[in-house]
């Protein structure tokens, strides 16, 4: 007797199928000609996955999985949905977790009440997704979303409105994301999410417009309120950069001009260094003891330090604040 032939689907990893082939060269499960809109397929799959099917590359679009159980509690790693497309299914209630979903598509798909916790969702298609009440702790999703590489790579060909598309793509996938975080009360998920939204958004703005360089600004100074340590960092560089100005153009100490003199030793010009830096941290922070006067040009430097300062300070207690009280 004619063995039965089976299904044709070999994923990315060179994983190879071996159900029974329903007359289109695919099994019903990599079929993708097959319409499963609506179908109950929970409990099918659930006892297909425990029968060791493979589980990469599934073609489950707009099926009904809701209150789907694939926990796979004797595998450390779960189970491997890779490539699988989930595209508008019902996942409402659904236990996915530890599972691998790399490369797959959950693209509008009902994701509400359901557990995303430990899952690998790296270069996953989340747009659209719905994520009321979804467990999302402890989620992979990468360096970079797959809409947010298609744009770089995209902008990187000069395909301008292409890139813009995407970008505004991944601002709205970042945005669900933060507020499913928001819901979840996981606020260093939040942190992470607002500042990769607002940088998505800074993205798809003209380069060199004024919204472009304000924002460029915002994100170099404290990472849109997100990064403490980037006001730390705009700190320290504006005080190295103020000392060597004060070097350059002089400041005044004891009736006497400190500033770089080629004709002094090493150690006097050393010693000027340090006093620059000194008047530079008094003035940064405000301190202003007045042992130290800037002179000349020194003076406009002094204003625009100490006023920075003030600002820089005020601003790392907002968003120190801010980042510790979630």
């Amino acid at each position: 007797m004619a063995e039965k032939p089976t299904c044709q689907y070999v994923s990315p990893e060179g994983k190879k199928c071996s159900e029974i082939d329903m007359g289109s060269g695919y099994c019903f499960w990599h079929d993708n000609k097959f319409d499963k809109s609506g179908l109950e397929l929970s409990q099918k799959l659930e006892r297909y996955a425990k029968r060791g099917g493979l589980l990469q590359g599934l073609e489950l679009k707009r099926a009904n999985l809701e209150g789907l159980n694939l926990v796979n509690f004797e595998h450390h790693h779960g189970y491997d949905l890779s490539y699988s497309n989930f595209y508008r299914a019902n996942l409402k209630g659904a236990h996915l977790f530890n599972n691998t979903m790399k490369n797959a598509s959950l693209m509008k798909a009902d994701l509400r009440e359901a557990s995303l916790h430990c899952c690998n969702l790296e270069n996953t298609n989340l747009l659209g997704v719905k994520l009321e009440n979804t467990r999302i702790d402890n989620m992979e999703l990468g360096e970079q979303l797959l809409q947010e590489q298609q744009a770089l790579e995209a902008r990187k060909n000069r395909a301008t409105e292409e890139a813009e598309d995407l970008f505004l793509q991944s601002e709205e996938i970042y945005r669900l994301l933060r507020k499913g975080a928001e819901n979840q009360g996981l606020f260093e998920m939040v942190g992470r999410f607002t500042y990769k939204e607002l940088r998505m958004r800074h993205a798809q703005y003209p380069r060199y417009s004024k919204r472009h360089l304000i924002s460029s600004f915002v994100d170099l100074l404290c990472g849109y309120g997100e990064k403490p340590e980037n006001v730390i960092r705009f700190s320290l560089g504006m005080i190295i950069t103020c000392a060597f100005c004060y070097f350059l153009f002089g400041v005044s100490f004891q009736d006497q001009i400190m500033q770089l003199n080629l004709t002094n030793s090493l150690s006097d010009n050393a010693t000027a260094l340090l006093n620059s830096f000194y008047f530079s941290v008094v003035t940064f922070t405000t301190l202003g003891y007045g042992d130290i006067t800037p002179v000349g040009i020194s003076r406009l430097i002094a204003a625009i330090e100490a006023f920075t300062g003030s600002f820089s300070l005020a601003l790392f207690v907002v968003v120190f604040v801010k980042k510790m009280t979630r």
